[in-house]
């Protein structure tokens, strides 16, 4: 058989197993593939997947794609839903095919999230040289671009002759399957490589498991933790994503309800508490509620448990104000549990380090003006919501109004998507989640575009569980017209598999949160709205709004549009028309189109963002911004503890 050949047949029988609290769970690694095909895998890889179709369908079921980078976000929306068990293969062409994936994997790899992708490459014989969309460098001539991913991904490797294909893949699925170091997985497949015969030992081609690996804690490390939150008067606990993939959200409720440890979560960690659980703070950091940001500035022990301490969580380290706090990190990844220069670092699966601590802190709990606090806290927070989703009866509605009216319509197990812009931050602070299966924002690279692929990529994990006997989940993707317009050409991927997913379009022309930043900064949004050109002064920031309908567009590549006309009813009528796009059936694209006021802002984390302002400027806006800058510099600590 051809190399590509045995790539194709050696992921069809690739199986993740995994064992959560006695049950155990076998499930395929790669349920399929995506592809867009040129020269470099046409004849390889794409042969390859139409021997198989043609053979059995379900042994490598093929999917299409509008552009590289947009199946590498699928790939992960699908891996994030199913908690790391489950991920998709990409085959590239060589050149831009191949380079389109690169963001894909900074994404997957940043979030860490497994995806593997397979770029072809230039031949490995150079019997033609140089090919169309090869890389010269006259310096190094055996680099290609798909060297680029080096970098960007958890794995790389080349095969550069058949024999070799039996220890990349090997590798690299030993890292796609590593909670500790999964991400993009890269093996480049030179086009002449993939389309050359070589004997396959059986063994190479048999099924084989892959068991996720979840280490226990070690009991050192859980006694000291142990000692140091016995200790604490005002510990608080930050619960990041690994919570989720760890399963250990039942275990987390349990500690909080035994000690009484307030939680806060990151943009990851969301829907490891529902929203109005006692213990539950919501959002830290500069997304953050004012709840949790008031208990983090007092914390005395901050107990991170499945996060990478980004630096919104620690609103780039003025969260924690406590001259005397510490730090506890619990996480399968030790570049993670030694963050901030902890001395007790716990370096485990989240869920079953929350077993031994639940096991060994019987008799202690937070004093009562803790949880008095954190109480007050809570309600104080949860008004300012409250007001900020109410309707204001304007022509156009505040992002906080349609969040509020989104969050209303969808059910308890629907999924909500968002990436980037104003959106993430608002959502972080606002949405009100029940399930932990609810709510997918992609923050750790905030990529714009990744909204409609990445929803994609959920809504077939979701399609997936609901055929297992799981939950019926509406996904629900909020995007502004930005990052609309970076990939929304994946609605005709859904147009073609008749995929229901619902997209809340909200057209603000421009880009809201950079403006809205570059206003704090002093820059005065320059450059972030979507209008016609002034010659003469060779400016964005004053001409008229630009002609955009993207209702119209979206309709264009196929997707059913419901428009959401500006006015008293806006609200109500986005309401309605969520509702009415959930009760249609499972036979394409929804696209709900309403405008919204990009100058309303949400409620205040009260926190902050380290973002630098130019030192000297002759505009008054920057010099006044400076100011206020260096004052939240002057609160910035090491944290080291």
């Amino acid at each position: 058989m051809t190399v590509a050949q045995a790539v194709v047949e050696f992921l069809s029988k690739q199986y993740t197993v995994d064992s959560i609290g006695g049950q155990e769970y076998r499930e395929r690694l790669i349920p399929g593939m995506f592809g867009i095909f040129g020269h470099g895998n046409v004849a390889g890889v794409g042969q390859a997947l139409k021997q198989y179709q043609a053979a059995d369908p379900s042994i490598m079921p093929y999917y299409q794609g509008r552009n590289e980078q947009a199946q590498a976000h699928q790939a992960v929306g699908y891996a994030r839903h199913t908690r790391r068990r489950q991920t998709f293969a990409i085959s590239t062409s060589i050149g831009p095919g191949s380079s389109n994936l690169l963001t894909g994997a900074a994404l997957a790899t940043t979030n860490r999230l497994p995806v593997l992708l397979l770029p072809s490459d230039t031949f490995a014989t150079r019997a033609a040289d140089p090919v169309l969309q090869q890389l010269e460098l006259p310096y190094a001539y055996d680099i290609t671009v798909n060297d680029a991913f080096r970098p960007l991904s958890k794995f790389f490797d080349r095969v550069s002759r058949p024999e070799q294909l039996f220890s990349a893949f090997h590798h690299g699925l030993r890292v796609l399957t590593d909670p500790a170091e999964t991400g993009a997985v890269t093996i480049s497949l030179p086009q002449d490589v993939q389309a050359e015969a070589l004997d396959v030992p059986e063994e190479f081609l048999a099924e084989r498991d892959w068991r996720i690996r979840r280490p226990e804690a070690e009991d050192e490390d859980i006694r000291r933790a142990v000692e140091a939150i016995r200790a604490a008067k005002r510990p608080l606990i930050i619960a990041g994503g690994g919570v989720l993939y760890a399963y250990a959200n039942e275990e987390l409720a349990a500690f909080a309800e035994l000690t009484g440890i307030p939680v806060g979560n990151t943009q990851a960690g969301v829907g490891v508490l529902p929203w109005d659980h006692k213990h539950s703070l919501g959002a830290i950091g500069s997304t953050g509620t004012t709840a949790a940001n008031a208990i983090a500035a007092e914390a005395d022990l901050v107990i991170g448990i499945g996060t990478r301490y980004e630096d919104f969580t620690t609103a780039s380290r003025t969260a924690f104000q406590n001259p005397d706090v510490k730090f506890v990190n619990i996480n399968v990844a030790p570049i993670d549990a030694y963050k901030h220069g902890t001395t007790i670092p716990v370096v485990a699966d989240a869920r079953k380090a929350l077993v031994k601590l639940n096991q060994a802190l019987g008799g202690y709990r937070v004093g009562a003006d803790l949880e008095e606090k954190v109480a007050a806290e809570k309600k104080r927070w949860n008004a300012i919501v409250d007001e900020a989703f109410e309707t204001r009866f304007t022509p156009l509605p505040a992002q906080n109004e349609i969040i509020g009216a989104t969050n209303k319509a969808m059910d308890d197990q629907d999924v909500v998507i968002c990436a980037a812009g104003s959106l993430p931050g608002d959502l972080h602070k606002m949405w009100r989640v029940r399930d932990p299966f609810g709510y997918h924002v992609e923050y750790a690279y905030s990529c714009m575009g990744y909204e409609i692929p990445g929803g994609l990529g959920v809504k077939r994990a979701a399609l997936a569980e609901a055929a297992a006997g799981g939950p019926n989940r509406d996904v629900v993707v909020m995007v502004g017209d930005g990052s609309y317009l970076m990939m929304h050409t994946e609605l005709v991927t859904a147009v073609a598999e008749r995929i229901k997913l619902i997209v809340v379009l909200i057209q603000n022309h421009g880009y809201a949160s950079i403006g809205s930043l570059s206003e704090s900064l002093g820059s005065q949004r320059f450059g972030t709205q979507y209008r016609v050109l002034d010659k003469e002064q060779h400016s964005f920031d004053a001409g008229e709004h630009l002609p955009i309908d993207l209702a119209t567009n979206a309709e264009s590549l196929g997707a059913k549009v419901i428009r959401i006309e500006p006015g008293e009813n806006v609200i109500e009528s986005l309401g309605a028309a969520i509702k009415e796009a959930k009760a249609a059936p499972e036979t394409g694209p929804i696209v709900i189109h309403v405008e919204s006021d990009p100058l309303l802002d949400a409620p205040s984390s009260e926190s902050w963002w380290d973002v630098p302002v130019s030192q000297v400027s002759d505009l008054e806006s920057t010099q006044q911004a400076y100011e206020t800058y260096t004052d939240h510099k002057n609160r910035q600590r090491k944290l080291l503890g």
